[in-house]
């Protein structure tokens, strides 16, 4: 048996070259990569990890405010699948579909699933993403108009209007009576959450530090929330005042302002559902 030789030097130089070569193209590809969210693999080029995830929230923050119902309240059950494009010019752009639960479930054990598919786009970082959502299988609607109502009912006859601190209390635990208007909270919260999310930054309602209903003439809903923001990537907690009117089965009104580090322009918004900017939505 003849023992090994020495490779030759050309061939010594054409190994090397080769995961050089390699590097070189992978540098000159153009930023466009499509990237399917896997757990434990790292993310594309010029995507954070998560971004399904944090695409399905948007997509269910924008779902939940046109809604306006705060007994249809949505919340994130699973990522089933999808897909994320960076376009230089345009942004991040990710179709997905996903699972949803009910947010607050009336009996423990009950089924209140749902499935829905969207299409969001992230806008070069700017907040606002556009959204296109379709869901189904979602809380009877008869039902939940029947539950709405009576919340309603039940505010308009209050006769001193509501000014209650800090919901949940310091125990993390919100009072069975209360938990309609966490919800109110969480309806109006919504529409702000989704004008703030960018797809490096998204938001989750943590508490009520006041709540406030102010008499009206008419036959809506007038409240005055200031509420704390967990911001993620960052880990603040943002305050924000929020004024919802609401009344069943009408859009929701909302206007709000935060107490942040930022231009007025992204620190505050003033919007209603009828003057939306245009962006798909389906549901039911």
């Amino acid at each position: 048996m003849q023992p090994g030789r020495s490779p030759q030097p050309a061939l010594l130089l054409s190994l090397w070259l080769l995961p050089s070569l390699a590097l070189a193209g992978a540098a000159a590809a153009p930023v466009n990569p499509e990237y399917t969210d896997v757990p434990g693999q790292p993310p594309a080029v010029g995507l954070p990890r998560g971004i399904l995830q944090l695409a399905a929230r948007a997509a269910l923050h924008f779902f939940n405010f046109r809604t306006g119902s705060p007994s249809a309240l949505r919340v994130l059950a699973a990522v089933q699948e999808g897909r994320a494009w960076v376009d230089p010019q345009e942004g991040c752009e990710v179709d997905l579909v996903f699972s949803t639960e009910q947010y607050n479930p009336e009996q423990e054990g009950e089924e209140h699933l749902g499935k829905c598919s969207a299409r969001v786009l992230f806008k070069n970082e700017k907040p606002r993403p556009a959204i296109n959502v379709t869901c189904t299988g979602l809380f009877d609607k008869v039902k939940r108009q029947e539950k709405d109502y009576l919340l309603y009912k039940q505010m308009k006859q209050l006769k001193t209007p509501l000014d209650i601190v800090s919901i949940p209390d310091s125990h993390g635990h919100v009072e069975p009576s209360l938990r309609p208007l966490w919800d109110l909270a969480f309806l109006g919260s919504s529409y702000m959450m989704w004008e703030k999310t960018t797809q490096f930054l998204h938001y989750y309602l943590v508490q009520l530090s006041s709540v406030k209903q102010l008499k009206t003439d008419d036959d809506s809903i007038d409240f005055d929330f200031t509420v704390l923001l967990h911001e993620f990537a960052t880990q603040e907690i943002v305050p924000c005042r929020i004024h919802l009117v609401w009344y069943p089965g009408k859009p929701l009104k909302v206007n709000y302002h935060c107490q942040e580090p930022q231009s007025p322009e992204e620190a505050s918004g003033n919007e209603e559902a009828s003057a939306m900017a245009p962006t798909e939505f389906s549901n039911f």
